[in-house]
C-alpha cells in the first residue's frame, strides 16, 4: 500500500537515554486469540507494513482486543517504549473552534483516512524499537503504528504540513478526521477538486466507507455540525436518557462522565450534578441514593431530551453574558442576540471549592466572569462582551483594592473588551435558568443585615420598617482590614457586602 513519502514526514522514537530497554514477557493467549492474532500477522506482512525482527533491544506484547462487530483487533503494549519518550508537544487543535468553524455551512464532506497512522512510515532506525511478540516470532513495524505516545502530534504536523493555506478557510482538519466546508454547491465541487489533487500528490488514501460527500449535516468531532448550528451527539444524550438509576459509587463517576462530555450543552451543568456528588462523598462502593439524586436524575433526563441547538457566533458580532452564582458553583451562558432572539453559543459551570465558597457573593459573581473569560477565552479575545448584570460588577472591578484577588482578576480582565449593561426584563428559554443571578442561599435577608437597631425614644430618631428594601452603611473611623483610615461597608438589600478603605 503507498504511504507518505519518507522525505515528507516519518516517525521518530526520542527514546531518552535514562531509561534502560524493556523486554516484556510473553502472555498467554487462548486459541481463538492466538489465530486472530496469525490472521492478522499474515495480512500485515503481506501489505508490507510489518517485518521480522531480529534481536529487539525493546519488546512488547501484542494484545487482542473484541471489536464492536464480533471480531478481534491487534495493539501493542507499548508502554515501558512510551514512558521513554519525551512528550511532542506539537499542539492539537481546539475542538471547540473547529466545531464553531464548520457550522454555519450550506455543504460538509467528511473524509477519514484509511489506516491513516499507518500511511506514515517509521524513521528506519526507530523500527525495530516497536517489536512485538507473536508465536509465530518476533515482528516489528514499517509504517507508525498505533499504541505510540507522538502518534497523534505527528499525524497533526503532517496534515498541517499538506493542507497549509486551506485549513481554516475551505475545511478542518483534526488528526486524521478531515472536513470540507463550502456555502454553495458550486463552490463545494471546486472545495473538492482542491482537496482530492492535494491527496493524491501525498498519496493518501481515504477510507470509503467512513466518508460521505456534499452532505447538509453530519457527525464531527463528537457533535452535529449543520447550517443550523451545533447539536450534542445523539449517542451521548442516549447514553444518559437510558441509563439505569446507579447503585455504586462506579455507576455514579460513569454518570457524571457523561454529563461532562456534554457541559457545553447544559445548562448550569455542575448545579445539575450536586446531588450526585453528595452521594459520593465518604469513598463507599456502595452509595446512600436518595429522593433529592431521583429528583435529580429524572430532571437532567429531561433536559438531556431537549438539548438546546448551540449557535454559532459571526465575525466581530457583539456578544452577550449572563451569570448565576449558587451556594455550590458559578455558572454563566454565553449568547447571541439576532434580531431581539436570545440564541445559546457556550455553556459554562464551576464548582466552587474551598475558599471560594466563602467568598462574598459579589466576589462569587466575579468569579463567574473570570472563569467564563479563562473557558471562553477565543469568544472573548474575537469578540465584544457585554454582561448582563444588575449588580455593581463594574464598580467593583474598576475599583479593587478592597480585594488583593480582585485586583488580580481586573488584570486578568482587562484585556478585553468588556462592557456592564443591565438585564433585559423579559429573557428567552435559552437563558431560563439565569433569570436570578444570586441564589436565595447565596444572600442574606436585608432585615438580618441590620446589626444596630435605632430605638424610638432616640432624639431624633424615627422607626425603621425592615420590610421595604433597606440599604445599610457602616464607617469605622479608626481603623480597618485594610489599613488606617475610614472603612466603610455598604450593605444591599440583597445582602451582598461591598467594602471600601479611604
Amino acid at each position: 500500500m503507498p504511504g507518505i513519502a519518507p522525505d515528507v514526514i516519518s516517525h521518530k522514537l526520542t527514546i531518552s537515554s535514562a531509561y534502560k530497554p524493556v523486554r516484556q514477557k510473553r502472555r498467554s493467549y487462548d486459541a481463538e486469540r492466538y489465530e486472530a492474532m496469525r490472521t492478522e500477522v499474515e495480512k500485515l506482512q503481506t501489505i508490507g507494513f510489518i517485518r521480522e525482527a531480529t534481536y529487539p533491544v525493546w519488546l512488547a506484547n501484542s494484545v487482542m482486543v473484541r471489536k464492536s462487530t464480533g471480531g478481534w483487533r491487534m495493539c501493542q503494549d507499548y508502554t515501558d517504549l512510551n514512558k521513554a519518550c519525551p512528550k511532542d508537544s506539537f499542539p492539537l487543535p481546539r475542538i471547540d473552534q473547529l466545531v464553531d468553524a464548520t457550522a454555519g455551512h450550506e455543504l460538509l464532506s467528511f473524509m477519514d483516512a484509511y489506516s491513516g497512522y499507518n500511511q506514515i512510515f517509521m524513521h528506519p532506525p526507530d523500527s525495530e524499537h516497536t517489536a512485538f511478540i507473536t508465536d509465530k516470532g518476533l515482528y516489528c513495524y514499517n509504517v507508525m503504528p498505533f499504541g505510540l505516545k507522538n502518534a497523534g502530534a505527528t499525524y497533526q504536523r503532517l496534515v498541517n504540513k499538506i493542507f497549509a493555506g486551506y485549513i481554516g478557510n475551505i475545511m478542518e482538519v483534526y488528526v486524521d478526521d478531515m472536513l470540507v466546508k463550502s456555502r454553495t454547491a458550486e463552490d463545494h465541487l471546486q472545495n473538492l477538486s482542491i482537496m482530492f489533487g492535494i491527496l493524491k500528490e501525498y498519496r493518501m488514501r481515504l477510507n470509503p466507507k467512513k466518508c460521505a460527500f456534499g452532505v447538509s449535516s453530519g457527525k464531527f468531532l463528537g457533535f452535529m455540525i449543520s447550517q443550523r448550528g451545533i447539536e450534542a451527539n445523539p449517542e451521548k444524550i442516549k447514553a444518559i436518557i437510558d441509563m439505569e438509576r446507579p447503585k455504586t459509587t462506579k455507576d455514579i463517576q460513569s454518570l457524571t462522565g457523561r454529563v461532562a462530555a456534554l457541559t457545553r450543552f447544559i445548562s448550569k451543568a455542575t448545579d445539575k450534578c450536586v446531588p450526585f456528588f453528595k452521594a459520593l462523598k465518604g469513598g463507599k462502593r456502595d452509595i446512600t441514593w436518595t429522593a433529592e439524586c431521583d429528583n435529580a436524575f429524572q430532571a437532567l433526563k429531561n433536559y438531556m431530551s431537549k438539548a438546546p441547538l448551540l449557535s454559532k457566533p459571526l465575525p466581530g458580532e457583539i456578544l452577550y453574558l449572563y451569570l448565576s452564582v449558587s451556594g455550590t458553583a458559578v455558572s454563566s451562558v454565553l449568547i447571541r442576540k439576532p434580531e431581539k432572539a436570545e440564541l445559546p453559543i457556550f455553556y459554562v459551570s464551576k464548582a466552587l471549592q474551598s475558599a471560594e465558597l466563602r467568598y462574598p457573593p459579589l466576589e462569587q459573581l466575579a468569579l463567574a466572569l473570570v472563569v467564563s473569560a479563562r473557558r471562553l477565552r477565543p469568544y472573548f479575545q474575537a469578540h465584544g462582551i457585554k454582561v448582563l448584570t444588575n449588580q455593581p460588577l463594574r464598580q467593583v472591578l474598576q475599583k479593587p483594592e478592597i480585594s488583593g484577588r480582585l485586583i488580580k482578576w481586573a488584570i486578568e480582565l482587562g484585556e478585553f473588551d468588556i462592557q456592564f449593561v443591565p438585564r433585559p426584563a423579559e429573557k428567552g428559554q435559552a437563558v431560563a435558568d439565569f433569570i436570578s443571578e444570586l441564589t436565595p442561599a447565596t444572600v442574606q435577608p436585608a432585615s438580618e443585615a441590620i446589626t444596630e437597631t435605632i430605638l424610638p425614644y432616640q432624639t431624633g430618631a424615627k422607626c425603621l420598617d425592615t420590610s421595604t428594601p433597606v440599604w445599610c452603611l457602616h464607617v469605622d473611623g479608626s481603623a480597618n482590614q485594610q489599613g488606617c483610615g475610614a472603612g466603610l461597608v455598604l450593605t444591599t438589600p440583597d445582602g451582598l457586602k461591598i467594602e471600601y478603605a479611604l
